[in-house]
């Protein structure tokens, strides 16, 4: 498949969620447009993002705001710069996460600090270097999840992964005046470590199969919109919400 080729040279990325999957992903294909990225995880850096002078990562707990905060400064003194924001770190807690009606409260609240608080820290460290500078743009993970029902609910996922989208459309809105933009993406099935029930190339087939162009997606694919709503080349996009499902949502 051939990806689109963008140029991120002189360029600042944080990247939340870059330990795996489409955070990961997407730092790759900043870095290999000529970009810098500070990508921020709870996981231990990945061997595909060896140490480099354009690549800091930091390994922390996003719902820690000191910590993010501390991560951005750092990022912004090394680099001298912060562009773009990419919030793609979430969790998909598969038997914790259930239903509201009978669900665990406590877990209910890990979810929505993991899933969107952590996109709150992220915004209030990074938007003060993008004003400094006279622009930005961010790009904020949802889920097709949040659009419909669900048989088998994860409501804080869905409820928290809702919020994604809402609070990206209110900073498109604030921010608009200032050159900064904000979109989201909600992603539909993709095969990503979060997918960890997906454990066999029969699974994966199998979970293509309910997608109307017959496969799962990939962080690839999700990185290369990601990359587009960041360039400058969507310099009059914000506040949308870009569904990349394969079609999915034409099925409910």
């Amino acid at each position: 498949m051939t990806m689109i080729r963008f140029d991120f040279c002189g360029r600042v990325a944080v990247v939340t969620g870059a330990g795996g999957g489409m955070g990961l992903e997407i730092s790759k294909q900043i870095l290999d447009a000529g970009g810098s990225v500070a990508a921020i995880d709870l996981k231990p850096r990945p061997t595909e993002l060896p140490e480099s002078e354009r690549c800091l990562y930091v390994q922390g707990d996003l719902s820690d705001e000191a910590l993010v905060t501390q991560a951005v400064n750092g990022a912004a003194r090394k680099f001298g710069r912060i562009d773009y924001l990419a919030n793609v770190a979430g969790v998909l807690w598969f038997g914790r996460d259930a239903s509201l009606l009978s669900m665990d409260l406590g877990v209910w609240d890990q979810v929505f600090a993991i899933n969107l608080k952590s996109m709150v820290h992220t915004a209030r460290a990074a938007v003060p270097y993008m004003r400094k500078q006279g622009g930005g743009a961010m790009v904020h993970f949802s889920t097709v999840q949040c659009l419909r029902g669900d048989s088998t609910p994860q409501d804080a996922y869905a409820a928290s992964k809702a919020g994604v989208g809402a609070i990206s459309r209110s900073l498109a809105m604030q921010l608009a005046p200032e050159g900064i933009r904000s979109n989201a993406i909600f992603p539909g099935l993709t095969l990503t470590p979060l997918q960890r029930r997906w454990d066999t190339p029969e699974k994966v087939a199998a979970a293509g199969e309910y997608v109307p162009m017959g496969r799962v997606g990939t962080p690839g694919e999700l990185a290369c919109a990601a990359l587009f709503l960041l360039c400058d080349d969507s310099s009059y996009i914000t506040g949308i919400d870009l569904v990349v499902d394969g079609g999915i949502l034409l099925k409910y």
